[in-house]
C-alpha cells in the first residue's frame, strides 16, 4: 500500500511542475493512447504466468481474438538464446542477427520485415498493450538459421544460436507450434466451440429451399391430442400460436447445438417469413429433420399426454445448451 502512494504521490508531484500546455497536451496524449487501444486486437487466452516450454526454454504465448496465436517480443529473443536490447547502430539484437548476410540469403520468407512489424496487442489481464509476433515466425527463423549451418555460411558467434534453435525445431516436430501455444494457453478448451460455425455451415442453407411439406400431419393431429384440443380443428389449417415455440423446442432445439438461434437470426434477414426449415440445407439439414420428425411422432403416438411425451423427449433426444422459457406449465417443459 505505501508503495502505491509513494508513486501515486511522486505523480502528483511531477504533474504540479507541468505547464497548463503540458498538462493539456499529456491528457490528450493519454485520450489518444485510449482511442487507440480500442482499435487493438484482445488477447482472450495466454498469461506470463504459464509460457510455452520447450526444455529449459520458456516462452510467453498468447491467442488473439481472431485466432492468431502470437509469442512476445521478449519470449522470441530469449526462446532463440538472443540477448535483448541493441546494436550500436540502434537495430535491435534479434534484426541484427536474421538481417545478416549468413543468415539472410537462407531465409524463405522476408523475416526482417516480419521482425520490423510486430502486432500490437492488449493481453486478457488488461493493462498496458504488448507487442508479439505469429508464432509461426519462430519456427521460420530456426528453418533459416539451420539451412545456413547447413551450408556453412554461420560465423562461429552464431553456432550457438543453431543449436538452440535445433533444439526448438525438435520440439516443433513433435507436436507442432500451434498445439504447444494451444495447450500452453488453455485455449484447446475452447477450440470445440470453432466446431459450431462448421455445423451451422453443414445444417443452415445459404438460400431457402423451395418449400416441400416437410413436417407430417402425424406430428399436428398427435400435438392436438396431447394439448387437450379437438382434431380436426373447425377452419383448416388451423394451429394455435404457442404451437410454434412448442415445435421449436421439440425440434429445432434438439437438432444441433446454436441451430434454432442461427435459423432465427437468418430469417431476420427474410423480406418475407418463412418455415425455419426452409433454410436447412439439402445435404445435412433436411435428412436429420426428418429423421428427427419420424421419431418425434413414433414417441407422440407412445404418449399419453404432453408431459408424458416430453419426458420420453428428453431423455431420447435432449436439448442442447441454453433452453428457453415457455409461457406453459412447469410440466411442459
Amino acid at each position: 500500500m505505501a508503495t502505491n502512494q509513494g508513486k501515486s504521490a511522486g505523480g502528483k508531484a511531477r504533474a504540479l511542475k507541468l505547464t497548463q500546455a503540458e498538462r493539456s497536451a499529456s491528457a490528450s496524449n493519454a485520450a489518444k493512447a485510449k482511442v487507440e487501444n480500442r482499435k487493438l486486437p484482445i488477447a482472450t487466452h495466454g498469461s506470463i504466468e504459464h509460457p510455452l516450454t520447450l526444455g529449459d526454454v520458456e516462452i510467453p504465448c498468447y491467442v488473439l481474438e481472431d485466432g492468431t496465436r502470437v509469442l512476445s517480443l521478449r519470449g522470441l529473443v530469449s526462446g532463440l538464446g538472443i540477448s535483448s536490447g541493441s546494436t550500436r547502430n540502434g537495430e535491435s539484437r534479434i534484426v541484427s542477427f536474421v538481417d545478416s548476410a549468413s543468415i539472410k540469403q537462407s531465409a524463405k520468407t522476408d523475416l526482417v520485415y516480419a521482425l520490423n512489424n510486430p502486432i500490437k496487442f492488449l493481453p486478457p489481464h488488461g493493462g498496458r498493450s504488448a507487442y508479439g509476433y505469429p508464432a509461426t515466425l519462430l519456427a521460420d527463423i530456426c528453418e533459416a538459421v539451420l539451412a545456413a549451418r547447413t551450408s556453412g555460411a554461420l560465423t562461429p558467434g552464431q553456432l550457438a544460436t543453431a543449436n538452440q534453435c535445433e533444439v526448438l525445431v525438435r520440439g516443433f516436430a513433435r507436436v507442432g507450434i500451434i498445439a504447444l501455444v494451444d495447450e500452453a494457453t488453455g485455449y484447446q478448451k475452447d477450440r470445440a466451440k470453432d466446431a459450431l460455425a462448421k455445423i451451422l455451415e453443414a445444417w443452415v442453407a445459404k438460400e431457402l429451399q423451395p418449400y416441400v411439406k416437410t413436417f407430417p400431419s402425424d406430428f399436428y393431429e398427435n400435438m392436438f391430442r396431447l394439448r387437450g384440443l379437438d382434431y380436426p380443428p373447425e377452419r383448416q389449417n388451423y394451429r394455435p400460436q404457442y404451437f410454434g415455440v412448442l415445435t421449436n423446442d421439440i425440434v429445432y432445439e434438439r437438432l444441433a447445438p446454436g441451430l434454432l438461434e442461427e435459423l432465427k437470426k437468418q430469417a431476420l434477414k427474410d423480406e418475407k417469413k418463412s418455415h425455419l426449415h426452409r433454410r436447412l440445407t439439402e445435404e445435412v439439414g433436411h435428412p436429420r429433420l426428418k429423421e428427427h420428425l419420424a421419431s418425434v411422432v413414433t414417441m407422440m403416438k407412445l404418449s399419453d399426454h404432453y408431459a408424458d411425451f416430453i419426458d420420453k423427449l428428453n431423455r431420447i433426444h435432449p436439448r442442447f445448451g441454453q433452453t428457453y422459457a415457455l409461457a406453459l406449465d412447469q410440466a411442459d417443459r
